[in-house]
């Protein structure tokens, strides 16, 4: 028999919301070590587009990609409302340009679905669940599945020159 890898389904709790063009998004409260405004950003080369560089965050030294170029969104011009969220991922802290962030909600497992298979072809491991919270939807994402641990990888090596 085939060993099938199961996705992290969602589950009840605080999910930090935030605004990526006309969608919300959510991602664990847990994994959110703190929100930032933008920053100077020092440009690695040889990354991938979305890899935005890195920012010295009080000595630290935190890689930063923007989650519109890594969903393939159109880029938008910076506005007072975009920030860094400075999340935890694989024991590796990376900062995560959005267009701006909403709130914390509480999301109870009721109101949590799974996600919608959109049929062959489309990945969407990435998404934990869709959260439905007054007559909106805010999908819940997987930080850790965003980012592939490839990815994570050349991160951790350009953090560490």
């Amino acid at each position: 028999m085939e060993a099938v890898e199961t996705k992290q389904e969602a589950t009840e709790g605080k999910f930090l919301t935030f605004v990526l063009g006309n969608e919300e998004y959510g991602i664990e409260i847990l994994r959110v070590r703190e929100i930032i405004g933008l920053m100077d950003i020092t440009i690695v080369p040889q990354t991938p587009d979305y890899m935005k560089g890195v920012i010295n965050l009080r000595g630290k030294v935190i890689p930063v990609i923007d989650l519109r170029l890594k969903f393939l969104m159109p880029e938008e011009k910076h506005t007072q409302e975009t920030c860094v969220i400075v999340a935890e991922v694989n024991n590796t802290s990376i900062g995560i340009i959005v267009d701006s962030v909403s709130e914390v909600l509480d999301i109870k497992s009721g109101e949590i679905e799974d996600t919608p298979s959109f049929g062959q072809g489309i990945d969407t491991d990435f998404i934990m669940g869709m959260g439905k919270t007054r007559e909106k939807i805010i999908i819940l994402l997987d930080i850790e599945v965003v980012l592939s641990s490839e990815e994570i990888e050349i991160v951790k090596q350009h953090a560490a020159e």
